[in-house]
């Protein structure tokens, strides 16, 4: 990964995933559904990292996912994923995710998010606590 990309990604959180044997499709790579659950485990993780924080009480809904497969993703015992927020909107976030193998590359994602009401059915608009958490972890678009 280049310096720039490096410097670009300065506000991600960095998690790291165990990579499980069934994980892997028949050529050995890790498939394609199996990195969505990954991209998933990484989100919940990142988003719950400390506890109860008083963000997204009733919880967040995907609205949109969308995945660019840059190089096969190996078994290997870990994954690096790079998260961060790349939009913030009234009622709704997207949060860019870059999985790494061997310092490379291997997906770019992004997940539109939604916040839930009490109802847990009904968007909601952000409040100002999550906003702030939100632009805190501000990443590029795209590298």
């Amino acid at each position: 990964m280049s310096n720039e990309a490096t410097k670009e990604l300065a506000a991600a959180t960095e998690i790291v995933l165990q990579l499980r044997w069934s994980d892997q499709d028949a050529l050995g790579h890790v498939n394609n559904a199996r990195i969505v659950t990954l991209m998933e485990e990484a989100r919940i993780r990142w988003t719950r990292e400390d506890g109860n924080t008083g963000r997204f009480e009733f919880g967040t809904v995907v609205a949109s996912i969308q995945i660019d497969y840059k190089r096969p993703l190996y078994y290997q015992p870990e994954l690096l994923i790079r998260m961060g927020i790349s939009r913030i909107g009234n009622k709704s976030f997207t949060v860019r995710g870059v999985g790494y193998q061997d310092e490379q590359p291997v997906f770019d994602s992004t997940t539109v998010m939604v916040p839930l009401a009490a109802d847990g059915v009904s968007s909601r608009v952000l409040n100002g606590q999550e906003r702030e958490w939100l632009e805190a972890s501000l990443i590029p678009a795209s590298i």
